[in-house]
């Protein structure tokens, strides 16, 4: 249970929580669809923790951090189940990535108009 691909760096850590082997392969089966649709992420570090003494129903929390070429990105999902933690956290990475590849896709197509009223060209000779 290796790694698909060792160029895609994925970090678990448990918290409260022992990591087996298949939640490993879960995690980093799910997080390899993150890697599909973004080419920037340099890393990714996900923290699984098991919260049982505050609330009952929401016991399982998942936090992500990207680390990308430019701002990182960091997420949170709770659920009761460890699992389905895991996949809301990947769907709300997803969703965060698809909505900063959209804004910078924005800027690229749109650039802002620039002001040339009080500059002075040099004339082409």
């Amino acid at each position: 249970m290796n790694n698909p691909n060792p160029s895609h760096e994925v970090i678990i850590s448990g918290i409260h929580l022992e990591l087996t082997p298949s939640l490993k392969f879960y995690v980093h089966e799910k997080m390899e669809r993150l890697f599909r649709h973004d080419e920037r992420i340099v890393r990714i570090r996900v923290d699984l923790e098991c919260d049982s003494k505050h609330d009952k129903l929401h016991k399982f929390i998942a936090k992500a951090t990207l680390q990308l070429r430019g701002p990182d990105v960091v997420a949170t999902a709770v659920s009761e189940e460890c699992h389905k933690s895991v996949d809301l956290l990947v769907d709300k990475l997803d969703h965060i990535l698809h909505k900063r590849h959209g804004i910078a896709k924005d800027k690229r197509n749109h650039p802002h108009a620039v002001e040339w009223d009080d500059v002075t060209l040099p004339k082409a000779i």
